[in-house]
């Protein structure tokens, strides 16, 4: 018999759940709380698809190269249909200094190192009409998840779902269920009650969201790409562009918590766009005369690095049941992992439970291959918000002086490791093939000739390797306050407080 699935969801970790499993002769019918998206095409969806269980629906995304690697090899169709709906490519040529351009030769591994960008809308809308079409899928809209079916004993089993919809409330039965939900989901603390034991451990990510779309006036290409960077990190401030479908992008500014002057106000337009105008290189893309704006600002805060562990010691905490995307690791959508985390978490579901026909021997694996594909990822997020959240904090902090330390770290990583990468196209390469979780992210520095690499553009100094520095992309914490019509001190009075109590 046919085994039945049901996904609980189908946002992105939805869609790709039945994307991997169907093919595997199951039966998936996916639960969504919401209605279904609006006829008609992109710009239909991003105008009045309602999605209450997607906060972060019309905030800038970009699905890096292992998820865009994936559509590529595993379904062609969609991506030539993700291309013909507006969605782009974003090639490894495209990110060359002109230092890389002098010797550059183009390389076979540069076409996996493209990005494939939209706005989230339409790339949710495509997929999702394509998953619709498969064989063995069915999408259940304005189906409402109210509770897990778990049957008692030493390990829970979760046996279905109790879902209200148009015809009220009632039970379905599954196989298994898969918890596509999200951050909003509360199923572990239903299995939590039932007696499972699971893992957590969380952490904020010390930062909040702020997005504002755009579209190209007619006839006008984007900006020329110059000196002034479109991305960059101001300390007080985080920023970068998105270029999107359909003449469309979008810029998202990442305002640290300590910040809360900025924070407070960057949510109004007015404010939005004058910070962006004092940043040179975004500032030719918000000109009245280049683009115009078709968004509010949207703002995502409540922004948490979380990892879930449902076998701890190797012991299954639960069967017939598995999380994916979100709601096993949760991630700073700062850097753009979270698509590609929900479709490799749905494919090692899909191996695991092709491998094993035991339940507990199913989640077991899962969790192990997970630990192994993402977790390296996961830490080096988490201590890189650690890292920020200390900067922010310190810059607000009166006669604070960095440690040795911490000196010669930043020294390492903004006089060696970016220079190098801005200067070499292979150490270009090997850093991009760990940004975009092709290998592990810090595999390609401990290869010695590339740590040598990075270590001799290090000893040049800095007058040597001056080409390579980017200018500073944006006006210094107390200017750019002060031109918004904001107090630089308040914020600096409030961690003196903080630090006092």
């Amino acid at each position: 018999m046919m085994q039945r699935v049901l996904v609980i969801g189908a946002g992105m970790a939805g869609l790709w759940t039945a994307l991997a499993l169907a093919p595997t002769g199951r039966h998936v019918t996916l639960l969504e709380r919401d209605p279904c998206p609006p006829e008609g095409g992109a710009d239909a969806a991003f105008d009045s698809w309602a999605r209450r269980g997607v906060g972060h629906l019309r905030h800038s995304h970009a699905f890096l190269a292992r998820l865009r690697l994936l559509i590529r090899d595993q379904h062609p169709e969609l991506l030539a249909e993700l291309l013909a709906a507006g969605c782009r490519d974003l090639g490894f040529e495209g990110g060359l200094t002109d230092i890389h351009k002098r010797s550059y030769a183009p390389d076979p591994v540069d076409r996996d190192l493209a990005v494939l960008t939209s706005r989230r809308t339409t790339l949710e809308l495509i997929i999702r009409r394509y998953v619709e079409r498969q064989p063995n899928v069915t999408i259940r809209p304005s189906a409402f998840v109210k509770g897990l079916r778990i049957a008692p004993g030493p390990v829970p089993t979760v046996t279905g779902v109790i879902v209200e919809d148009a015809d009220g409330v009632h039970e379905l039965s599954a196989d298994i269920v898969v918890d596509a939900a999200g951050r909003t989901s509360d199923a572990v603390e239903q299995l939590r009650e039932a007696g499972a034991t699971i893992i957590e451990e969380s952490e904020d990510c010390g930062i909040l969201y702020f997005t504002r779309h755009y579209r190209l006036n007619p006839g006008v290409e984007e900006p020329p790409r110059g000196k002034a960077p479109v991305t960059g990190d101001l300390e007080y401030l985080k920023f970068g562009v998105f270029p999107g479908d359909n003449g469309c992008f979008s810029i998202t500014l990442c305002v640290p918590e300590v910040e809360e002057e900025l924070r407070k106000k960057v949510v109004d337009p007015a404010t939005f766009d004058g910070v962006c105008a004092r940043l040179p290189g975004l500032a030719p893309w918000i000109d009245p005369a280049t683009a115009t704006p078709i968004s509010r600002v949207f703002g995502m805060g409540d922004l948490h690095s979380r990892w879930r562990d449902f076998a701890p010691g190797g012991k299954a905490a639960a069967l017939g049941f598995f999380p994916v995307g979100d709601s096993l690791v949760r991630s700073n959508p700062l850097y753009g992992r979270g698509c590609s985390f929900a479709a490799v978490s749905a494919h090692l579901l899909r191996d695991a439970l092709q491998m094993f026909e035991d339940p507990a021997a199913r989640l077991e694996a899962y969790q192990r291959r997970t630990e192994a594909e993402l977790r390296p990822y996961y830490k080096v997020m988490r201590d890189a918000d650690r890292s920020a959240i200390r900067r922010a904090r310190h810059a607000l902090t009166p006669g604070h002086q960095p440690s040795l330390r911490s000196r010669l770290a930043k020294g390492f990583l903004e006089d060696g490791v970016a220079i190098a990468v801005r200067s070499d196209v292979d150490l270009l390469r090997a850093a991009l093939r760990g940004f975009h979780m092709l290998e592990d992210p810090q595999a390609w520095l401990k290869r010695p000739k590339n740590l040598a690499k990075v270590l001799g553009y290090w000893a040049r100094g800095k007058a040597a390797n001056a080409e390579a520095y980017r200018p500073r992309g944006g006006p210094e914490r107390t200017e750019m306050l002060q031109g918004l019509g904001l107090s630089p001190e308040l914020d600096i009075e409030r961690v003196r407080e903080r630090a006092a109590a």
